[in-house]
């Protein structure tokens, strides 16, 4: 699925928090990788300096590839470097566009680099744009969860029971399917909102007296409404896992109640993840999160990388 990858770096070491990344999946997956720095127009002065840079950095991947390389077998994979000059949220969608590139890797923070941009805002910016999925490697990630530490990978997928976030599904299995990965656990994940009382209950809610009095089970109705709805997300969820089952990929689901993005992060941040997938949109999925704002809280506090997919949009 992926044939080329899109690694911008701004000079500094944050920015080079992704190089784990980029070595196992651009080597497993059989990916060429682009190094790609971006400098303004007035630092033409510096551009050898620029260059250099670029180009140390492509011997360093060059060098962790051919490692990876070495334990799984196959032949050498291409590295290069680019620079170019002007604006690096539109230099890198540009690139993208032009060089066919499937996959943008990039942390969402550098600072006091060579070329000092602001990267949390260029990945925010190229995020929202990108045609192509994105993954985000945050500053903060421990290197204990990164891809070369672990003996198991651990894929978390938040979904919300609509079509566009079961877009991410593709990527799961190709991200689960590298080779010599070793084992893989991939956890569904959906998240119930609590059931809100109602000013309207149905006839089922209500009950009658001897005298005629009509009362309703507010709390006995949310109860069970929230009981049903579990019931129901724990249905679909399971369904998606027998279809990934079909593919040869085991997995398991898990239903938790309360706020989309405050569940996935407390679930990440008690059973460390190497990755977690999810899709930009959602959309009437049963647990009606608004699937955007979920994806960008849970970008901004995930303690795991976050792979986006921008899935197409019919409307």
């Amino acid at each position: 699925m992926y044939r080329r990858m899109l690694v911008p770096l701004d000079g500094s070491e944050l920015s080079e928090v992704v190089f784990p990344y980029v070595k196992e999946l651009a080597a497993r997956l059989d990916i060429e990788v682009v190094l790609l720095h971006v400098r303004s127009p007035e630092e033409r002065k510096r551009a050898s300096l620029y260059q250099a840079y670029i180009k140390q950095k492509v011997e360093v991947v060059q060098r962790q590839m051919e490692d990876v390389r070495g334990e799984i077998g196959g032949e050498l994979l291409s590295v290069r470097g680019e620079n170019a000059a002007g604006d690096p949220v539109e230099e890198i969608l540009r690139y993208v566009d032009e060089s066919e590139v499937d996959l943008v890797l990039m942390a969402t923070h550098g600072r006091s680099g060579i070329r000092r941009f602001v990267m949390g805002s260029v990945a925010e910016k190229v995020l929202q744009a990108s045609s192509v999925p994105v993954l985000l490697i945050p500053a903060r990630v421990s290197q204990q969860i990164a891809y070369d530490r672990w003996p198991m990978r651990r894929i978390l997928v938040p979904l919300d029971g609509s079509e566009l976030a079961e877009s991410v599904l593709s990527h799961v299995e190709t991200l689960v399917k590298q080779r010599g990965a070793g084992p893989v656990e991939v956890v569904l994940f959906i998240v119930c909102e609590p059931t809100v009382m109602l000013d309207y209950y149905p006839p089922s809610a209500r009950f009658g007296t001897p005298g005629g009095a009509v009362h309703v089970m507010p709390r006995d109705y949310a109860k069970g409404a929230a009981a049903k709805q579990k019931i129901e997300c724990e249905q679909y969820l399971i369904g998606v896992k027998n279809k990934l089952c079909d593919s040869g990929i085991s997995a398991r689901v898990e239903v938790r109640v309360g706020k989309p993005a405050e569940e996935i992060i407390d679930y990440a941040e008690t059973n460390p993840f190497h990755i977690i997938v999810m899709s930009t949109y959602g959309r009437s999925g049963l647990s009606r999160w608004a699937y955007g704002s979920v994806a960008a809280k849970v970008l901004q506090k995930s303690p795991s990388p976050v792979f986006l997919v921008r899935p197409p949009r019919s409307d």
